[in-house]
C-alpha cells in the first residue's frame, strides 16, 4: 500500500543529498554557488520560501518505537488498528528515508504510515528543504503545495503527483530546519477525507512531541 510512497521517500535521500552536494563547488580554495542550484537546494536559512521552524522538537525517543508516537485514541478515531507495523531505518529502498510505522484497516485499503526523516537529516537532505529541492529538481517530487501549519509547525503537502482527489494525502511537517515527519493516508474518499485523516495524525505527532 505505502510502497511507491515509501520509495519515493526513500530516493529523495539520495537525490536531493547529491543535489546538496551540488550546490557549491570549490575553486582555489573559494567556494562558490554552482549555476541554478543554489537557489533550490541550499540550507534552509538560504532559501526565503523555505518556512522555518520556531521550536524545534526532539523525536529521538520514537526513532526505536515509531509506532508510539500516535496515540491509540486517535488511531480509534479514525478506525485504525491500536497496533501498527514498524519498519526501522535501513539500506534498502524503502527504509533509507527513516523509520516508519503503518496502520492498515484489514480488507478496506485505508490506512496511515507516519515516516520520521532522520535517514534524510543524516544523509544532508533533511528538513522542508529537502523537499522544496526535490520539486525544483522535478524528478520525482512533482507536486508541492504550502499546507497550514500544524499546531504552529510549518508544513506541505507533497507528492510525486497530486493524488488527494484521489483519497490518497502525504504532508510533510518540520520539526527542526533539517527534520521533517511525513504522514500519508490512502484508500480514503477524496482530498478532504484523506487530508483530513492526514491532518488529525500529523496533529497528535505534534502534541506527542510536545509531550501533551
Amino acid at each position: 500500500m505505502f510502497r511507491s510512497k515509501l520509495g519515493v521517500l526513500a530516493i529523495l535521500v539520495t537525490v536531493s543529498a547529491g543535489l546538496a552536494a551540488a550546490c557549491t563547488t570549490t575553486t582555489g580554495g573559494t567556494a562558490s554557488p554552482s549555476t541554478g542550484l543554489s537557489a533550490a537546494t541550499g540550507s534552509p536559512s538560504a532559501d526565503p520560501e523555505v518556512p522555518k521552524v520556531p521550536v524545534p522538537l526532539d523525536a529521538s525517543k520514537y526513532v526505536a518505537d515509531t509506532c508510539a508516537i500516535v496515540p491509540k485514541d486517535v488511531l480509534a478515531s479514525l478506525g485504525l488498528p491500536e497496533t501498527g507495523t514498524f519498519q526501522a531505518k535501513g539500506d534498502t529502498l524503502f527504509t533509507k528515508a527513516g523509520p516508519t510505522c503503518a496502520w492498515k484497516i484489514r480488507g478496506q485499503g485505508t490506512g496511515v504510515l507516519v515516516s520520521l526523516g532522520t535517514g534524510s537529516r543524516d544523509a544532508g537532505s533533511g528538513g522542508l528543504a529537502g523537499l522544496y529541492a526535490a520539486y525544483r529538481a522535478k524528478t520525482l517530487v512533482r507536486f508541492l503545495e504550502h499546507a497550514p501549519d500544524v499546531d504552529g509547525y510549518p508544513a506541505v503537502y507533497w507528492g510525486p503527483l497530486d493524488e488527494r482527489p484521489m483519497g490518497s494525502c502525504g504532508i510533510g511537517v518540520g520539526i527542526a530546519d533539517d527534520l521533517t515527519f511525513d504522514v500519508y493516508a490512502q484508500g480514503y474518499q477524496g482530498a478532504d477525507d484523506s487530508c483530513g485523516a492526514a491532518n488529525q495524525v500529523a496533529s497528535s505527532v505534534i502534541k506527542t512531541l510536545k509531550g501533551a
